[in-house]
């Protein structure tokens, strides 16, 4: 049944996917985050309502507080450091999935896109069936 399931979400993708490559849509996909600025401001703000990165900073900064003095310069530089690290990170992120974004927005993107996901499908349906 499951196979039965796969294979036939398999063949609805395909079918959608080949029969959407004629069709040329009205507005641009991502229009909110067209320039670099906003991509970047979109990853920057995802990044610090995260939980996880906020407590990882904060354990980081609170974890060197075991010197009896602790030099202002070396935590003004562990500080910068961080904060050019988590900067350059965003950067990649945020400039690369602008440019996966665009080549995978356009009809041939969204075509190969909708044939390997539909090829995928199928694999597992195929694996369902093996003996294991």
């Amino acid at each position: 049944v499951a196979a039965s399931v796969l294979l036939g979400i398999a063949a609805h993708g395909l079918w959608r996917a080949w029969s959407a490559r004629r069709e040329v849509t009205a507005a641009p996909v991502g229009r909110l985050l067209h320039t670099p600025a906003r991509a970047y401001a979109a990853v920057l703000g995802l990044t610090l309502l995260n939980p996880a990165t906020v407590l990882y900073f904060a354990a980081l900064v609170l974890g060197r507080r075991d010197a009896a003095d602790p030099d202002p310069a070396a935590a003004a530089l562990f500080v910068a450091g961080a904060f050019l690290a988590s900067a350059s990170w965003q950067l990649l992120v945020a400039g690369g999935g602008s440019v996966v974004g665009r080549a995978l927005a356009g009809p041939r993107g969204r075509l190969v896109t909708g044939l390997v996901s539909s090829a995928l499908i199928a694999a597992l349906a195929v694996i369902t069936l093996l003996p294991g």
